[in-house]
């Protein structure tokens, strides 16, 4: 193994020995002994690999290429819910390998597919880790992201370092920033929270699925917590945290000498939430039910999917490409991506204007900016919605296959790659993942950690692998 694949999965290791340290605590507190073993068994094994890919770091020096990175990356996708699933698999309720691997896989890629039909079954101990494995899979993610920054535009990277120095010197420090930001953030949705009444059990499951844009739920259904239209309305506001970047709040507060340059993508962001608000509140306000709407539309943007059981079918097709839109790129949000669509819809119309009056001259810059983008990020973004076609249609044929009807196949395949949970607003809440068959079950954990990264990184490791000199 290299280096860079040691240090990586020690600290990643280091982090959920915590973690199952604290539900060890948390059960011997509240008096929850049935599935302790099992947490015990988890601290015990990610504590000794923690130790080992510590001391067996390699002394080699040479810079690590992105197709390390990359793989890298892809290896933690697999191999860190191995450990999430100790609990699983070790619980009193008697799950399979396969059922335990893909609840591992479905929390730390922030899906939420679930092979629990009743969460009142489980004990509040395991539906805790559930949350806590949401929580790391997206500081994972962001961590991810920093890793992977060559195959990003110039533009991101711009945004990136108004926090984040590149200096490979100061990895440690870059990476502490983004841990602590991430920690108080969640914190901060835990208090707020259970300012609104809502009990303390649930606070803290649901601010650890906001934060990591999650879809893992404490009881059967969202509307069992949320019980007053207050409490629904800052829920909603609460789960844009996972759209915006997550440097928004550092950067408003702690930035000084700042400018609409600095905020480029987030205001882009604001303006399309606010005409999504304006469109959702004219036209689709049937049945005077908008605070309902509010929270399908936050829940869509943000890539969560959480839903109220009173949101109508009709409009599921729409939410469903709010999800493929996505949020901000530094975000635990998936999808393509707003700034990527954005860019390569006003490219296209200049394109198309340009030959239709070849004396003007279109400028292809951001709107709040005064950066343009580049020909080489249009291919990137183009190329990377070909890929999701292309892996929407495949997913699609493999689950038709499998006997899933067409529709519920398709909707199926976009969340899975855009990681949202499957919820009443999608048309697809009563599908049950427990009784699929197990290469089915495979498929989806397979397309659920492909729509997790970059979608471009598919690209480099085929150019990899199928063009080697």
């Amino acid at each position: 193994m290299n280096y860079l694949k040691l240090i990586y999965l020690s600290v990643f290791c280091g982090i959920i020995s915590i973690l199952s340290f604290f539900n060890i605590i948390y059960s011997y507190y509240f008096n929850l002994y049935l599935n302790l073993n099992t947490y015990v068994y988890t601290f015990l094994v990610s504590f000794f690999l923690t130790i080992l890919f510590y001391f067996i770091k390699s002394n080699d020096e040479k810079k690590t290429t992105i197709y390390e990175k990359i793989i890298t990356i892809l290896f933690g996708y697999f191999f860190l819910p191995l450990i999430i699933s100790i609990p699983f698999y070790f619980s009193i309720y008697n799950l399979t390998f396969t059922n335990s691997y893909f609840e591992s896989i479905s929390g730390f890629t922030s899906t939420g597919f679930t092979i629990f039909e009743n969460i009142k079954h489980i004990d509040q101990s395991l539906i805790l880790w559930r949350s806590s494995s949401q929580w790391l899979g997206g500081l994972y993610f962001l961590f991810s992201i920093i890793l992977l920054i060559d195959i990003f535009d110039n533009s991101f990277k711009k945004s990136l370092t108004n926090f984040i120095s590149f200096n490979k010197a100061e990895t440690l420090k870059q990476s502490f920033k983004i841990f602590l930001l991430y920690s108080v953030i969640t914190f901060l949705i835990f208090v707020i929270l259970n300012l609104l009444n809502i009990r303390t059990f649930n606070s803290l499951n649901l601010a650890m699925t906001i934060i990591s844009s999650g879809g893992f739920l404490p009881t059967n259904s969202l509307s069992n917590i949320l019980l007053d239209n207050t409490q629904i309305i800052f829920f909603s506001l609460l789960m844009l945290s996972s759209f915006f970047s997550i440097f928004l709040s550092y950067n408003l507060i702690f930035v000084k000498n700042r400018n609409l340059n600095f905020f480029n993508e987030d205001i882009h962001l604001v303006f399309y939430f606010l005409v999504l608000l304006a469109i959702f509140f004219i036209f689709f306000n049937f049945d005077n039910n908008f605070v309902e709407l509010f929270l399908s539309l936050t829940s869509s943007v943000s890539n969560i999917g959480f839903s109220l059981n009173t949101n109508s079918p009709n409009l599921s097709f729409l939410f469903l490409i709010l999800v493929i839109v996505g949020g901000s790129f530094f975000s635990t949000s998936s999808g393509i991506r707003f700034l990527k669509i954005y860019s390569l819809l006003k490219f296209s119309i200049n394109e198309i204007l340009s030959y239709s009056r070849p004396k003007y001259i279109y400028v292809n810059k951001y709107l709040f900016s005064k950066d343009f983008f580049e020909l080489n990020e249009i291919y990137k973004y183009f190329l990377s919605i070909i890929i999701f076609i292309f892996s929407l249609l495949f997913l699609s044929s493999l689950l038709t296959i499998s006997g899933i009807d067409f529709e519920t196949s398709f909707k199926l395949s976009i969340l899975t790659l855009m990681n949202t949970v499957n919820s009443s607003m999608y048309g697809i809440d009563e599908f049950s993942f427990y009784n699929l068959q197990f290469y089915t079950k495979y498929c989806l954990i397979l397309f659920m950690i492909i729509g997790r990264i970059e979608l471009l990184t598919l690209l480099i490791i085929s150019k990899k692998f199928l063009f080697k000199n």
